[in-house]
């Protein structure tokens, strides 16, 4: 069994990781190769997607992205901007040598620590970050059974955005989400990703990513969504909603169109995706009646005393968070994607 690096041009090599991811019951969206073409044309980071062959066969993989930076410390990660993450592998040997690998890599890269966004438990010695979870339900085989297994409460504010009239439709583009995104993420403070990547999704993923938009019957736009669709799930992924979007219920009528299409599509699996626990976006995924399933993300430490803390709950941001809110949107824009790129 040897370890390889997959060359991003290299189309055949590609084509086979790719398919090993869709035959890996371990293997996520976040394990597609194009991860890498994106993570390096975007975000200029270096990436290093190991792969365990043996006998000519592909039997493990692990995506890794180095992610330096001088505020938000120097980590190898599997994968930054994914929800999941770590080596994909059935066999005992090959994910054992890629995490060889990947600490050895991690210790010539001089890395302050390596992180495996894992969905199951790998290393129980390491430590954890128990601050995530991931929602993820089963899609009914018809609309109805879907709409009436919502709570009772979700369902009415379902049907009150049925009942204003609501609209929703496929963008072939990024422009109405980007803006109601960036409005959104503003308002809450935080740096917006460059609408560059939102593009660059589109472009790579094709009809695997795709952007539902929601409107009032008269056009305005109120709340939209960016997808990806994996086998025989959907994961809702980025989403942004206007201030006026609560009176009128878009946000509860927009994932209901999502899944109702999916449902028609004949999916699966409708994945929520990651939220932190005892935030407003973890309440309302309740509220639809998905249970949260733990993440384990976990560290090997090498310059770091303790697990880094990088997102709006660590108390240390409240003044920039704050601050960030005050700042004019085009101004926001502007400087977003030069800080969110090292947070991923």
């Amino acid at each position: 069994m040897q370890v390889k690096l997959l060359d991003p041009d290299a189309e055949e090599s590609i084509a086979r990781w790719n398919e090993f991811v869709y035959s890996s019951a371990d293997a996520s969206f976040f394990h597609r190769a194009e991860w890498q073409t994106i993570i390096r044309s975007v975000f200029r980071h270096p990436t290093y997607f190991l792969y365990a062959e043996n006998n000519g066969d592909i039997v493990g993989i692990l995506p890794l992205a180095h992610v330096n930076s001088y505020l938000f410390g120097n980590s190898l990660v599997s994968l930054p901007f994914a929800v999941y993450g770590g080596v994909a592998s059935a066999q005992p040997e090959a994910i054992a040598i890629l995490e060889q690998e990947a600490q050895l890599l991690a210790r010539r890269l001089n890395v302050d620590h390596l992180e495996f966004r894992n969905i199951a438990p790998r290393h129980t010695d390491w430590p954890t970050q128990d601050l995530y979870v991931t929602f993820r339900k089963e899609i009914l085989p018809n609309v109805d059974s879907n709409m009436q297994a919502i709570p009772r409460k979700q369902r009415a504010m379902v049907r009150k955005g049925i009942n204003n009239g609501l609209k929703s439709t496929v963008d072939n583009n990024t422009d109405r989400f980007f803006k109601l995104f960036a409005d959104n993420v503003h308002r809450h403070g935080t740096p917006a990703l460059p609408k560059r990547y939102f593009d660059t999704l589109l472009e790579i993923f094709g009809k695997d990513c795709e952007v539902l938009t929601v409107t009032t019957p008269d056009g305005l736009p109120l709340s939209s969504v960016l997808s990806f669709y994996f086998r025989d799930e959907v994961l809702p992924y980025y989403a942004g909603d206007d201030e006026a979007a609560r009176q009128f219920a878009a946000n509860d009528f927009k994932y209901w169109e999502l899944m109702r299409q999916s449902c028609e599509r004949g999916l699966k699996v409708f994945d929520y995706g990651r939220s932190k626990k005892g935030t407003g976006p973890y309440s309302f995924k309740k509220n639809w009646g998905f249970e949260p399933e733990p993440l384990h993300y976990e560290y090997c430490l090498y310059k770091r005393a303790s697990i880094p803390q990088n997102n709006p709950s660590n108390a240390k941001y409240k003044l920039f968070i704050e601050a960030w809110r005050r700042l004019p949107i085009g101004i926001a824009n502007s400087l977003g994607p030069l800080i969110v790129r090292n947070l991923g």
